[in-house]
């Protein structure tokens, strides 16, 4: 699978409980949005990232990658401490500059 190097930074940041390495493959004005919630800006989503580590400890495996320009999503089997752990997730990426300036989670 051909993931661009941020989503592989990600992913690894992701899987090592990193939220400072994992807010880091953002943009400053980047935006998440993740269950039901939006997260706006590279401090807001070191936060959610990190309750999500605290809460969770999710661990990601990418599945499949299909990306078009500079949007992208990655299939991701996350396993971890929630109920009907593992499950399958998108995840939507726009990556501009090799930075991702705006993702979504969806089931």
């Amino acid at each position: 699978m051909n993931l661009p190097k941020v989503i592989i930074d990600l992913v690894n940041a992701q899987n090592s409980f990193d939220s400072i390495a994992y807010a880091n493959c953002f943009s400053e004005t980047a935006v998440v949005f993740d269950e039901g919630k939006t997260h706006n800006g590279r401090n807001e989503i070191q936060h959610w990232i990190n309750q999500s580590n605290e809460n969770y400890k999710s661990m990601m495996k990418p599945l499949e990658y299909t990306g078009n320009g500079t949007s992208g999503v990655l299939s991701a089997e996350c396993s971890g401490t929630f109920p009907g752990s593992p499950i399958t997730l998108k995840f939507h990426f726009d990556v501009i500059d090799g930075q991702i300036q705006h993702l979504k989670v969806t089931g």
